[in-house]
């Protein structure tokens, strides 16, 4: 659309449709038309079992079963209930003892977490940096506050973190911003599956200590896909890298009950900053209870209850991991089998280590998924390549999508 009749463009750009969803809604009517069995929808951010049915933990909807009228119709504090507040305070950091200054904000989903964050740390105008690869929405969520996005090559020349790439960016925007927002979606990035290891997270921070020396730093991890990305210990060791940091390098946690507690329509979420100060934590939770009030207001105290009460009770928590565990090996296997039958057909990759996505680089990724699309089988094309939903396709289906793909590539 190049002319609005009422509304302002205020220098934003808005497709028509949101291209992930028009795909989705393409598939589910193809599907409907010649039946699901012959169709290949891997375009949904969903877990799904190997029927095509949503994934959702039974232990936690026989939380949500016995919840009184109060857990879901009273509002709930702008910044959240005390019980979720601990509760995700647990959920996030697991086992590590933080010895930071910590404060939690209730958000709708890890969305709002990324907005409230964008919002308070960096100014209109200013450019937010995040990955080559990166979740589309994050651009939406910088432009529709006065902020736009500006990208690293997430790999280097033999597929691993580019720090290099990384670091030249952070220094040339903390220099002329004065200060910098980065959104660093690890571990099981999306849409990649990569994961930071050790030595890159050891760079990571070296270079952002260095770039403190000319403005303030917000470090956003985003880690909705956390608990997909591998045991609860080694997916968490990097938090012990995120303390004992400058005072003006603050990170923030964005996490999200979409994947965890498998409550994508629920809408909660939270950011927790891990500040150096008391007073630099009091302002996070200032000014994100500020801007939460001035655009959601209150976040959905259903799903605030239901965390809180999952982390009152041991053997409840115990059952939800179990229960959580069971899935998370069966994602593993998806993952696994699309990345051998990759290797096997000959196409190139991006390194996977887990979560819902993998993709596929390619020169021409619209094309190609339009191509794709007429042999009944959708994915989503990003800027370098396409991205595949290994969490909705079966373990067999991920096994001969390479194939295909590499037909039409060829």
């Amino acid at each position: 659309m190049s002319k609005y009749i009422l509304a302002q463009n205020n220098g934003r750009v808005i497709p028509l449709e949101d291209k992930i969803f028009a795909l989705n809604g393409r598939a589910k009517a193809l599907a409907a038309k010649i039946g699901k069995e012959n169709v290949i929808n891997a375009t949904i951010g969903s877990l799904l079992d190997d029927d095509g049915k949503l994934v959702v933990l039974s232990s936690v909807v026989e939380v949500l079963k016995h919840l009184d009228p109060d857990d879901y119709a009273d509002y709930a504090p702008i910044g959240g209930t005390p019980g979720f507040k601990e509760a995700i305070k647990k959920a996030t950091f697991g086992n590590y003892k933080v010895n930071s200054y910590v404060e939690v904000c209730a958000t709708p989903g890890g969305t709002g977490a990324i907005r409230n964050t964008i919002s308070n740390y960096s100014k209109i105008g200013d450019k937010v940096l995040t990955s080559d690869w990166y979740w589309s929405p994050y651009s939406t969520i910088a432009g529709e506050i006065g902020r736009s996005i500006a990208t690293y090559e997430l790999f280097d020349e033999n597929n691993g973190f580019n720090i290099g790439s990384f670091k030249a960016q952070v220094m040339n925007l903390v220099k002329a911003q004065g200060s910098l927002v980065i959104l660093l979606n690890t571990p099981a990035h999306n849409p990649t599956g990569y994961s930071l290891h050790d030595q890159d997270w050891d760079n990571v921070i070296g270079c952002l200590k260095e770039a403190c020396a000319f403005g303030n730093i917000t470090l956003f991890v985003d880690v909705a896909y956390i608990d997909f990305a591998g045991e609860e210990d080694e997916a968490r060791a990097f938090m012990a890298k995120l303390q004992n940091l400058p005072q003006n390098l603050l990170p923030i946690i964005g996490f999200s009950l979409s994947k965890t507690f498998t409550m994508y329509g629920m809408r909660s979420g939270a950011a927790i900053c891990m500040a150096a100060t008391p007073e630099i934590a009091a302002e996070f939770k200032l000014v994100n209870e500020f801007s939460s009030r001035g655009s959601w207001s209150n976040s959905n105290k259903a799903g605030q209850v239901l965390m809180s009460k999952v982390y009152e009770k041991p053997e409840l928590l115990h059952k939800v991991n179990e229960e959580r565990e069971g899935f998370r090996q069966m994602l593993a296997r998806r993952g696994k089998a699309f990345e051998d039958s990759i290797v096997a057909a000959g196409l190139p990759c991006v390194p996977y280590d887990s979560g819902f996505f993998a993709c596929v680089p390619c020169p021409n990724p619209g094309e190609i998924s339009e191509k794709l699309e007429a042999k009944g089988v959708f994915v989503v094309p990003l800027g370098k390549g396409i991205r595949i939903s290994v969490a909705s396709l079966s373990e067999e289906t991920c096994r001969k999508l390479p194939a295909i793909i590499a037909e039409v590539m060829k």
